[in-house]
């Protein structure tokens, strides 16, 4: 019997080769017959070549990068091959329709290493969820590239992340909806709990976090975690991590504050963050498109105003969402946060569109994506737009990246 994996490498070599027959050869000038002769020779030689088509090659990423022993998701190849709060969970989240035991692994081993005391050396306190943790059998050739890193040894996790946190109670529960395992969640509502204590007790109106001193920490603790931007003050509020936490808890409160303070009316837009004075940060970003999934958003016409904004000349570009404006004075597209275009962010907005109903604007992120993949022949972690061309940065393997494609690649399946 043929591998599986066979027949759907022979199929899409098959279709790569009807596509590219539509495109080459000439309508009317050859007959049905040697058309069908030349797609059956560019079939074989496709194969010949190991072309697998767009699924096949994100689930090798997705398999390459899976843990062996505890079946969650390693960050990326070649400098994040461990296990990551915030990484890891949003591709479980990502994978929820591929595998679900992703997600259960995931969220199981992240319960395991959930903090119990406050340790200032790794950021650990009681109810955190880790931000980065390598096993001490971590491949050398994979340790190399995180020795250095004064904060960080094998075998100990850290938890310098402000977001793994509620991304863990999100997670976990879009486990339940799709999967309706009650036992598995009743399993982890110790951890859910601890979690959500953590949430309440680290949240003065909004959740904050206090930036690392160097060579103790990451200095900036949400997604965007370079030190590229530098935001005034000790203590950090970021826009997006206050829609999880509204997610996460429901916060009445949270909710109605939040639009008070981080909404800005010359822009209309949401501000990246709020400085250690409680004053807007005022750059217009990526970040106010995850709030659209997280329903902190109450007013219509100010969601509307994110989407506009998020599809203008200063963020949109023909292969996705860029993470900072063109207008800024930090824009730099080749910059790792002030400009360059991070699959798994707009994977992020996308289910924000979709769930607000905003259909067109959904399906030109999933196109977008999909364009980067066929330009690049794979999705790395980011790259850069410069003049609508889309030019090569960042890691490849990265999980998050290549989840987004494939979740969108399975949801046309289904159609």
């Amino acid at each position: 019997m043929l591998d599986r994996e066979i027949i759907e490498r022979a199929d899409a070599c098959m279709k790569k080769a009807a596509e590219l027959c539509t495109r080459v050869l000439p309508p009317g000038n050859v007959t049905s017959h040697e058309s069908k002769h030349v797609e059956s020779a560019w079939a074989h030689a496709l194969f010949k070549e190991g072309y697998k088509g767009i699924k096949l090659d994100l689930e090798g990423d997705i398999k390459f990068l899976r843990d062996k022993k505890s079946g969650y998701i390693r960050a990326g190849h070649p400098g994040f091959m461990g296990l990551f709060g915030r990484d890891s969970l949003i591709t479980a989240w990502q994978l929820l329709d591929y595998d679900p035991m992703i997600a259960r692994n995931t969220l199981s081993v992240l319960a395991e290493f959930q903090g119990l005391e406050v340790d200032e050396i790794t950021g650990n306190e009681p109810g955190k969820i880790l931000h980065e943790y390598y096993p001490e059998d971590t491949k050398p050739e994979y340790w190399g590239f995180k020795r250095d890193v004064a904060w960080l040894e094998k075998g100990t996790p850290v938890y310098f992340s402000v977001d793994s946190t509620p991304l863990f109670v999100i997670v976990l529960e879009e486990y339940y909806d799709r999967t309706g395992d009650k036992n598995f969640y009743d399993h982890l509502d110790d951890a859910k709990v601890l979690a959500l204590d953590w949430i309440d007790k680290n949240k003065d109106k909004f959740l904050y976090y206090t930036k690392g001193k160097e060579g103790k920490g990451l200095v900036n603790q949400c997604w965007k975690d370079s030190e590229s931007y530098n935001i005034t003050g000790p203590s950090i509020a970021m826009v997006e991590v206050q829609g999880y936490a509204f997610a996460a808890t429901q916060d009445k409160e949270l909710k109605r504050d939040f639009d008070a303070l981080f909404w800005m009316d010359d822009e209309q837009y949401y501000a990246f963050a709020l400085d250690g004075k409680a004053d807007q940060v005022e750059e217009v970003t990526s970040n106010p498109g995850h709030l659209l999934f997280t329903e902190i958003i109450d007013d219509k016409k100010k969601e509307k105003a994110v989407v506009k904004k998020l599809f203008s000349d200063e963020l949109w570009t023909p292969y996705g969402i860029r993470t900072h404006s063109t207008e800024s004075e930090l824009f730099d597209p080749f910059s790792y946060h002030l400009g360059g275009v991070w699959p798994h962010d707009n994977w992020i907005i996308a289910q924000g569109l979709k769930q607000c109903g905003y259909k067109k604007e959904y399906q030109l992120v999933k196109d977008a994506l999909y364009r980067a993949y066929n330009k690049l022949g794979c999705l790395p972690e980011y790259y850069s737009v410069v003049n609508n061309k889309i030019i090569r940065r960042g890691c490849y393997p990265q999980a998050w990246a290549s989840g987004a494609l494939l979740n969108f690649v399975l949801e046309d399946e289904k159609c």
